[in-house]
């Protein structure tokens, strides 16, 4: 493969990679799967708990309306928690539930096992090839997200 089509072999090859996982991750949950964007929402609030609506709206690139309504279906869902600032009596926190938390933790934990089990089929040059690709791997995340803060 030549370089110039690395970069759509990349992007693909990665975005194949994250829809596989999330399938193979939805699969026996038990209970209703919850959209990307409500899952992107949920880890943003669980990371930086107490974060505000506009402001998880501006780190998820979304219009506040759209966070305003995946909030609604989270708190309705029992994994999202919407608290009055006691700063700013018109702004809202918010907070992920106990369910969530839980939710969260179970995904990463399934998440990363899948991921294991699938490296440790490969054969020892294929996994010694992931490991040197890493540091690169998050050079190129760091680009992207310098790219994004840009916007």
């Amino acid at each position: 493969m030549g370089t110039a089509d690395l970069p759509d072999a990349l992007s693909s090859v990665l975005f194949g990679i994250q829809r596989l996982i999330r399938r193979r991750l939805r699969h026996g949950l038990g209970r209703p799967p919850l959209r990307g964007a409500q899952v992107e929402l949920l880890r943003l609030v669980a990371a930086n708990p107490g974060i505000g609506v506009s402001a998880a709206a501006k780190e998820l690139y979304l219009a506040g309306n759209s966070v305003s309504t995946l909030v609604n279906q989270l708190r309705a869902a029992g994994l999202l928690r919407r608290e009055t600032d006691p700063e700013d009596r018109r702004s809202a926190l918010l907070l992920p539930t106990p369910e969530a938390e839980s939710q969260l933790r179970d995904w990463q934990e399934r998440r990363v096992a899948l991921v294991r089990d699938q490296v440790e089929r490969l054969g020892e040059d294929d996994r010694a090839a992931l490991a040197a690709a890493l540091p690169a791997l998050y050079r190129l995340a760091e680009g992207l997200q310098e790219e994004v803060e840009k916007l």
